[in-house]
């Protein structure tokens, strides 16, 4: 009842659930593209390493297209990104009016972080046969760096609207504002740290799979497999593969960091509905008794909350958070399998037993890991997000207390809708092109510096 009544201040419920919805679909759609932009730089980089190392001209093409491919994905990144910072002050203006003073300094120095990045994957893509090699390979590093940088710096501002701090309410207004506290709030580093590896992952799959497939198709084909599709899938898929066993233990980091901090979200990860001693571990339809309070407090009898010891007015959907989180789960342990599997037939070929794990089975998994990755990242953002309801800022403001009472918000989402659908088909269309031969020869050999 007090749900309503706030809503019938506040918004209609279809324009509150437009809202949700539209803020739902952009951060989904962007954080994939944000996601790719990290990696793709760095991945870039490696080739190009190589390409000076071994003067090997195979190399210094992928890297030359991979490069090019990011500036697409960056432009479409930017233009996905502005929509966003509207949505922020169209959509939620009670929560930016109210605590923008606080969280603001984090998105200006994201800003900065971005024309960074822009400025120099302008100078490294113009100057490709432009400067000397060495030269050249070292504009790409500042890429990199305020690439990782940007999406540090807005992850401090989620971060924050889970652990809010850096300033006090008196008498409901916002005061003594500390931005410093506010961005190196305490979950800001295993948020920071989660998402990048994240990223790096779903990076370095989605780009991997795109040469699985065209491997597969060599191989359906009956002809050798493309030393430019075997490099094209080698580099990123080792980036993935290297990222997942960090993440396994960045991710028991964050869930120990929920179940200390947002108990209430920890609850309805984990299923547990009433408070009790000796919780087991549940997963999907299997069960292990006591193991739930074992590995979060190394004891198998202690005690974990239940969702019914918190008002129902404060609680997250469960199911959602739940089936999200398991979902994560399982296709991170997924690509875990999938990497150990090529770094054992990595470690065969260098004992000289055989070659790596260029099978079509391999492939046909590797060629699902780029989807898998995404779907585990968008898993784990509902997860964070969901798990939050219904608070935009953790027990500081509900988020039918931010969103516009202007009426018509569901107009905004189906605009929304048809121009990311059409920016989804120019992404396709790069990553498509991305595993095509190409058709004139590349930079000789003889031309490359090799360096070392």
């Amino acid at each position: 009842m007090t749900t309503f009544v706030i809503l019938a201040d506040a918004a209609s419920p279809a324009d509150f659930a437009a809202a949700r919805q539209q803020m739902a679909f952009t951060l989904g759609f962007h954080i994939i593209l944000a996601s790719i932009g990290i990696g793709l730089p760095a991945i870039t980089l490696l080739a190009e390493w190589r390409a000076l190392r071994t003067g090997d001209q195979v190399y210094a093409e992928l890297a030359r297209r991979w490069m090019k491919a990011a500036g697409v994905l960056f432009a479409v990144g930017a233009v996905s990104g502005t929509v966003l910072s509207f949505e922020m002050g169209t959509l939620w203006p009670g929560f930016m009016d109210k605590y923008g003073q606080v969280f603001g300094a984090a998105f200006a120095l994201e800003g900065i972080a971005f024309f960074i990045e822009a400025i120099f994957m302008g100078i490294y893509l113009y100057g490709w046969d432009r400067l000397p090699p060495r030269v050249h390979f070292l504009t790409g590093i500042p890429v990199v760096i305020a690439g990782l940088l940007s999406a540090s710096f807005v992850v401090t501002v989620n971060s924050w609207m889970n652990q809010p701090q850096g300033f006090k309410l008196v008498n409901g207004e916002v005061t003594d504002v500390d931005p410093l506290a506010a961005m190196f709030n305490p979950a800001t580093p295993v948020q920071a740290v989660h998402l990048i590896l994240a990223s790096l992952m779903v990076c370095g799959f989605v780009v991997a799979s795109v040469y699985a497939v065209a491997l597969l198709r060599d191989h359906r084909a009956g002809r050798p497999l493309d030393p430019y599709h075997k490099r094209g899938f080698a580099i990123p898929f080792t980036l993935g593969a290297v990222c997942a066993p960090l993440q396994v233990l960045v991710g028991d980091w964050a869930v120990r960091f929920v179940h200390d901090n947002q108990p209430i979200k920890f609850a309805a990860m984990e299923g547990v509905h009433h408070t009790e001693a000796g919780v087991p571990f549940k997963f999907a339809v299997f069960e292990i008794p006591n193991a739930l309070s074992l590995m979060t407090s190394f004891d198998a009898n202690a005690t974990i909350r239940g969702l019914d010891s918190w008002p129902e007015d404060v609680r997250p959907p469960d199911e959602i958070v739940r089936i999200s989180f398991e979902i994560m789960i399982t296709l991170g342990m997924a690509l875990l399998a999938l990497a150990t599997w090529w770094a054992f037939a990595w470690w065969r070929h260098r004992k000289g037993r055989e070659g790596l794990g260029w099978n079509p089975w391999f492939l046909r998994l590797a060629a699902l890991a780029g989807v898998g990755a995404c779907v585990a990242m968008e898993a784990g953002w509902t997860t964070t997000e969901v798990g939050r309801q219904p608070w935009i800022v953790y027990g500081v403001m509900r988020t039918e207390e931010a969103v516009n009472t202007a009426p018509g918000l569901r107009f905004g989402l189906y605009v929304v809708l048809v121009v990311y659908a059409v920016l989804a088909v120019a992404t396709v269309s790069v990553l498509r092109r991305m595993r095509r031969r190409p058709d004139e020869p590349a930079t000789p050999a003889k031309e490359l510096e090799v360096v070392g």
